[in-house]
């Protein structure tokens, strides 16, 4: 949603002379607020007309402020195509001038369209297909390259601003506003030792929060940008340009040593080594050619055919007369998938979190607390210091260290995480770790182990299935054992096969080797028909014979999670025959293959997959020999003739059950996204997400009908199939089965995803993978972590170098760790503000105040160091049934604050009291305060105020079940140090310490005793309601009174209609939807 403005300019230059006017107050609430300074300079108009930009985004209240810029572009565009004038932006003549209008926002480019009446994002054409891609391998003539300039320089360029311009906006930041106007104040009404150390304090937290600011800067500059030298190919020749000229459709050419990747690319011809650690993968992956073809092009469902910016290319192969692979450039800056790992860093999302919301509505909720400013006037409404003091009393009652207390929890969790390998771009998140109530798992690799080992081969065809045969070395010559040899897409690096570990495993159990061609490229191939050779498969030596023979691949389909197979196609020497061999899931290798699957099929599957392994098939197709084998993928995968069955054994880690467990005791609900149905629930009864006691429920949905089978202490399963049918044709019915089911199979990448956002309607919702497949699901998810070796990770906010899920629970911890801490912290820092709240105002009533020095050594000695250590403690070990509340609006939060403060003023008002009952001369009421000094009022409450700052620090922070033990953290020693000294500035002070904080000189022991036990009193007071009225929940029960209501979490509302329901799940009846029909059969 946007609204063009235009500026006014006798409106622009009044708000000049105003800010004149005002000392730069004008200026700066413009800066705050820069929506104001847009309303009153300028003027309501049509978007394209506007100067600037209000912009809503789509999840929140939170508006952009932003300037349109207008760009000369370079004449003589002449008349473009008309497809390429379709899908890209249009620029329009003004003054005889090509202009180009466009705005920034987060890094992104978008630019006005006349067709659309509207800014676009400037992407990739939308609707460029896998054949439009392979037409740029001619290259672009210089004027389509001129054209293609609106899409900006292809550079992740992250801005590193100067000191003076960085000083110049944390000057700015309201807090240090606020600061000045204090200092002033402080200045003003004589606080010079208390203001000089705020000022110097604050220096120095502006000197390292420069240094910090600009350090993480250069180091995401340095992370980011990516310049190098590149050989391009254009209509008029091959050329070498800065990366930073690449446009999209510009044709690289990858030289055989690699290249570190500046954009993102679609790889056209060749083959490509990639080292996508960066990314995803931590092996190396091996990308083929992009199939020419009349489908879209899109960089997440055609990873294998994509390279990555950022990854670097280890070696390249094939392709060009020099042996150079070709690519296509598809996106820049930040349209890569390197870029939107920088644009995640440095504009993360809004996290939708109850704590930060609650967290700034009490600070307006103290400021309305300063109408005890109202009370101060009246008190002083016949003296000339009514203005000072009331703006004293704001001061003290908003603290401005609130919101930079409360982030201390996460700061040490981010710390603590860190020290544990686990990763963090996003802080916010670790809070919203805490409230989790959902985690999905991805299977391999997740749950499982990486490598599997192979544990039988069955051959099978339209009479029935083979012996199950252990070893495929064992397997008679054939189709089979050549399909289990060549369908893969390993290739070697110095000499060592490298690539998916499970083909690594299938391709060393039959004994053949991997060879490539080297040296005349041109003579290899001469002997397989002519063909460029991409990999020679060899028998063992003992069996190479006529029977057997090595077999070329010469083109490469590879593995798609979408599609759920891979390809190759192979050819003998001499082109005796050209064969094409597949692997895939079952069910979809089935699908492709002719009516002749043994009618064992489905049995034999369920069988293998009930045992916890991992099922593929695999198939083959002759192929003509005058067949050309350019040909796309859907013509060599069609027709095939089924082969048999690979079996491979996934074990579960060792890890994963004992985790699961963990979860489960917690009361957080586990869920698996994963391949065959059959196999996941083996594996979730493994690992212990399914008991061994429990049955589970398949759900089978279409547009047409759908099945269940029913059972009692049920979980349900679903296939990525009846999930979609679910999602589109029985939406009323999808939040039921989510509540429920607990193996997702066969999910596509975008499936996933769907499922994720789907459950977060319900539930906050974790999500943890290794990136490969799932990269939108881990994005999508409340808190997603990715298992991989990089410490930034695009796929997700955390990213663990624990290649297991033990790191879960350990997020889990200190997300509740954290939060439960922010919340202690919250507490403190505003009891800290209403003690001192309190005393103040009740001085004020007697004419004088605390001393300069009194201020200062509760607030930086006694305070400050409280809060930064009280915010150092760990996660305890284990992980509790219940979830910490994320509420600050609650009736536990707000009761207690009340309470505490009610006490608070009981026992400052109570040593008043009895100090005015004793025998000693009485405070001057007609002097101000500095001149009563030192007087036994302020010194009695300087001493109870004091034990109030240290016990107070022990009654609000809380430790079970989500913390460990206070004696676990130097907390403990801390409090009892300064009680420690407390009791000697009470009981046994220093002459000279005395008169440095203006402390009346007491004699009396038995005084000095009282003060002690009113403060020991009170301490007790506030830790025994406390412990009823929070820790016991009392203060809970009184919501009985209200009577039971209905909770307002959807799960669980939903998860009490179903509990309550007898009809559900509907076994053994239809369901008839407005335009469906559902059987749902036991």
């Amino acid at each position: 949603d946007a609204r063009g403005y235009k500026w006014v300019r006798w409106r622009v230059w009044l708000c000049r002379v105003l800010a004149l006017l005002t000392g730069g107050l004008l200026a700066l609430l413009f800066y705050w607020r820069p929506r104001l300074g847009v309303l009153a300079r300028g003027s309501p108009c049509p978007l394209a007309m506007a100067d600037v930009l209000l912009i809503q985004q789509d999840s929140g209240n939170k508006q952009h402020v932003v300037k349109v810029h207008t760009e000369e572009m370079e004449e003589g565009l002449g008349e473009l195509d008309d497809n390429e004038s379709r899908d890209t932006v249009q620029l329009y003549q003004q003054d005889q001038k090509t202009l180009l209008r466009y705005y920034i926002l987060d890094g992104l480019r978008y630019v006005w369209l006349d067709r659309k009446e509207s800014f676009v994002r400037v992407i990739l054409n939308e609707d460029w297909t896998c054949q439009d891609l392979h037409g740029f391998q001619k290259g672009l003539s210089p004027q389509e390259q001129i054209f293609r300039r609106v899409y900006g320089s292809n550079l992740i360029d992250v801005p590193v601003k100067s000191y003076i311009q960085l000083l110049f906006e944390e000057v700015l930041n309201p807090f240090y506003i606020f600061q000045l106007a204090s200092i002033i104040l402080w200045m003003s009404d004589h606080y010079y030792y208390y203001a000089v150390c705020i000022i110097v304090i604050s220096l120095i937290s502006i000197g390292v929060s420069l240094y910090e600011i600009r350090k993480q800067s250069v180091t995401l500059h340095n992370m980011a940008r990516l310049v190098v030298d590149v050989k391009i190919r254009k209509s008029s020749g091959e050329q070498i340009v800065s990366s930073v000229d690449l446009v999209p459709g510009d044709c690289v050419l990858i030289p055989a040593e690699g290249l570190l990747l500046p954009c993102d690319a679609a790889l056209l011809s060749g083959e490509c080594l990639v080292n996508e650690s960066m990314l995803t993968e931590s092996v190396p992956v091996l990308k083929t050619p992009l199939p020419a073809g009349d489908q879209r092009y899109n960089s997440e469902t055609e990873r294998r055919y994509t390279l990555f910016c950022g990854t670097q290319v280890i070696q390249g192969k094939g392709g060009g007369l020099e042996g150079s692979p070709a690519v296509a450039v598809v996106t820049s800056t930040f349209f890569t998938a390197k870029g939107n790992l920088v644009s995640s860093i440095l504009y993360p999302q809004d996290s939708d979190f109850r704590f930060n919301r609650d967290a700034s509505k009490f600070l307006l909720f103290l400021g309305v607390i300063c109408m005890g400013t109202i009370y101060s006037i009246l008190l002083f409404i016949k003296y000339n210091d009514i203005f000072v003091r009331s703006l004293d009393i704001v001061t003290i009652v908003v603290p401005p260290a609130l919101p930079a207390a409360i982030t201390t929890a996460t700061i040490y969790a981010q710390k603590r995480l860190k020290n544990l390998n686990v990763f963090c771009i996003s802080p916010p998140r670790i809070n919203i770790s805490g409230k989790v109530s959902v985690f999905c798992f991805d299977k391999t690799g997740t749950l499982t182990e990486d490598g599997l080992d192979v544990w039988g081969i069955m051959e099978g065809n339209s009479v029935g299935f083979s012996e199950l045969v252990p070893d495929p070395s064992l397997l008679h010559p054939g189709p089979m054992l050549s399909a289990l040899a060549c369908c893969h897409t390993l290739t070697l690096l110095h000499g060592n096969p490298v690539g998916d570990p499970l083909e690594l495993k299938m391709v060393e159990s039959t004994g053949w080797t991997l060879d490539e061609p080297l040296g005349n490229r041109h003579t290899t191939d001469s002997e397989f028909g002519g063909h460029r050779i991409l990999a020679m498969m060899n028998p063992p030596s003992q069996k190479h014979t006529t029977c057997v023979q090595a077999l070329a691949i010469v083109r490469r389909f590879a593995f798609s999670s979408a599609l759920q197979r891979m390809s190759v196609v192979t050819v003998t020497p001499g082109r005796q025959s050209v064969v094409a061999f597949l692997k895939g899931s079952p069910e979809m290798v089935a699908s492709l293959c002719k009516e002749e699957t043994p009618a064992q099929f489905t049995t034999t599957l369920s069988k293998f997959s009930k045992d916890g392994l991992r099922v593929l098939a695999l198939g083959y197709k002759p192929i003509a020999l005058d067949m050309d084998l350019n040909t796309i993928q859907e013509e060599v995968e069609k027709d095939l003739h089924f082969l048999g069955l690979l079996m491979m054994k996934n074990l579960v880690k060792t890890e994963t059950p004992g985790v699961i467990n963990m979860l489960k005791l917690a009361c957080l609900r586990t869920i698996m996204v994963t391949d065959n149905i059959l196999t996941a629930v083996n594996v979730a009864k493994n690992c212990g997400m399914i008991g061994s006691d429990e049955r589970v429920i398949f759900v089978k949905a279409s547009p047409h009908t759908g099945l269940y089978q029913s059972g009692y202490n049920y979980h349900l399963a679903i296939n990525g199939k009846s999930f979609a049918a679910l999602s589109d044709y029985f939406p009323e019915e999808l939040p039921k089965v989510l509540m429920r089911t607990t193996v997702f199979a066969r999910m596509a990448p975008n499936q996933k995803t769907q499922l994720v956002k789907e459950l977060r309607k319900l539930y906050r919702v974790g999500m943890c993978g290794d990136g490969a497949n799932d990269c939108g699901a881990l994005r999508a998810a409340d808190v997603g972590i990715s298992l991989s070796e990089a410490e930034a990770s695009v796929a997700s906010p955390f990213t663990s170098k624990i290649q297991n899920i033990s790191c879960v629970p350990l997020l889990i911890r200190e997300g509740r760790c954290s939060l439960v801490t922010s919340f202690s912290l919250f507490r403190y820092v505003a009891m800290y503000s209403l003690i001192q709240f309190c005393s103040v105002l009740i001085l004020y009533t007697m004419r004088t105040n605390l001393a300069d020095l009194q201020f200062l050594f509760f607030d930086l000695v006694l305070v400050t160091v409280l809060a930064i250590v009280m915010g150092k403690g760990g996660p305890s070990n284990a992980l509790h049934t219940s979830r910490p509340p994320a509420s600050l609006w609650s009736l536990p939060v707000l009761g207690s604050l009340l309470i505490h403060t009610l006490l608070i003023i009981l026992g400052q008002t109570g040593v008043i009291l009895f100090t005015r009952a004793q025998d000693y001369v009485p405070l001057n009421g007609t002097t101000p305060g500095e001149n009563n000094w030192p007087n036994i009022e302020d010194t009695s409450l300087f001493a109870v105020s004091g034990f109030q700052y240290i016990f107070m620090a022990v009654v609000v922070t809380k430790a079970h079940p989500h913390k460990k033990p206070l004696y676990h953290n130097w907390f403990l020693i801390l409090l009892v140090l300064f009680s420690g000294l407390m009791i000697w500035l009470v009981m046994y002070p220093l002459p000279f310490v005395r008169v440095l904080l203006s402390l009346y000189n007491v004699e009396d022991m038995s005084f000095k005793f009282v003060l002690v036990g009113f403060s020991a009193l009170n301490f007790f007071t506030c830790l025994l309601m406390e412990q009823m009225l929070i820790d016991l929940g009392l203060l809970n029960s009184l919501r009985l009174l209200r009577g039971r209501r209905q909770s307002k979490k959807p799960y669980k509302r939903l998860d009490s209609q179903l509990s309550e329901s007898s009809s559900w799940p509907p076994l053994n009846q239809t369901l008839l939807p407005s335009h469906n029909i559902v059987r749902l059969l036991s």
